[in-house]
């Protein structure tokens, strides 16, 4: 099997795609490249969201029909939203008929704002309405003290439109995208998304590579869900952080070793009767160097399968 840093640098290499150029070299997300014929990815940064970097730390991407134009994820602002929206109309003049967001965390789904005067369908797992409810007033206040006034400025929770309960498919004119709920596991309203014709996944953050994965949902959901996706054959996988494009089965194996070290890890201190402090000072610490940002949120992520293996 390859070695979780040789699965990364390979990702990396991949990411290498044409790249266009449009709008403002300030934190933007209006640097997309076209990965497959009519699919458009941005690479957000491996970072936490700040007024430098504007909340741009999420894969964006749409896909253009013949007839109209889906967004795939909206970045963290209104600001972010709006380079996007340019980005596409410098591809395409054909409407934008769906803003689809694969689950509710803010750096997703900031972007939203911009696209309402389009129009759109906002699109969605069945439980992100309720989910973006009960957070929304956290979110704002908690990604505009990040972000900073102004580059927050217009920003604001849309809720989905249309929520999606079962496997669901919208057409964009000569071709299909194919909507799929998943159960809990990053989230509770996590969705994989797939262009059929160029049979790319769009995973969200189901999939995470160099950025350390967050756990805001089921740890034993989310490796059950890895499981299935490794199992698929695709084209090409867009993660929710990383590079553009990635293979599969390898681009899971990091994720796939991070979450199971975590679970073995915390299942063994709760069987000898550690406590939870306890766990967050060693449980999983060898996947350390293997991570970006892992300081930032490794703890948070034993703190959650602590408190879900507890019980087991």
């Amino acid at each position: 099997m390859l070695s979780r840093r040789n699965v990364i640098l390979a990702g990396l290499a991949m990411a290498s795609t044409p790249l266009l150029r449009y709008g403002p070299a300030h934190a933007s997300t209006s640097d997309v490249s076209e990965v497959a014929p009519g699919v458009f990815v941005h690479q957000g940064r491996y970072e936490v969201q700040s007024a430098a970097n504007g909340g741009d730390i999420a894969n964006a991407s749409f896909v253009v029909g013949s007839e109209a134009v889906a967004v795939i994820d909206t970045s963290g602002s209104a600001k972010l939203g709006a380079d996007l929206r340019d980005a596409i109309r410098s591809v395409t003049d054909k409407p934008i008929k769906y803003v689809i967001n694969t689950h509710m965390h803010p750096d997703h789904v900031f972007g939203n704002a911009a696209f309402k005067q389009d129009n759109p369908e906002f699109v969605g797992h069945y439980k992100l309405a309720r989910a973006l409810g009960t957070r929304k007033d956290s979110y704002l206040v908690a990604n505009e003290q990040m972000i900073g006034a102004d580059g927050f400025a217009g920003s604001e929770i849309i809720l989905p439109t249309l929520g999606i309960k079962e496997p669901t498919k919208l057409d964009l004119g000569d071709r299909e995208l194919l909507l799929e709920p998943q159960p809990t596991a990053h989230t509770d309203n996590d969705m994989i998304v797939t262009d059929l014709k160029t049979n790319t996944l769009f995973l969200g953050d189901l999939l995470f590579s160099v950025h350390v994965p967050t756990i805001d949902g089921s740890i034993t959901g989310w490796l059950a869900v890895l499981d299935e996706m490794g199992k698929r054959k695709a084209a090409r996988v867009v993660p929710g952080h990383g590079p553009k494009t990635m293979e599969l089965p390898q681009a899971l194996v990091p994720e796939q070793e991070y979450l199971s070290t975590i679970a073995d890890d915390v299942r063994r201190q709760i069987a000898e009767g550690k406590t939870l402090e306890q766990a967050t000072k060693s449980a999983g610490f060898t996947e350390k160097d293997a991570w970006k940002l892992f300081d930032q949120y490794h703890v948070r992520n034993v703190t959650a399968a602590y408190a879900e293996l507890e019980w087991e």
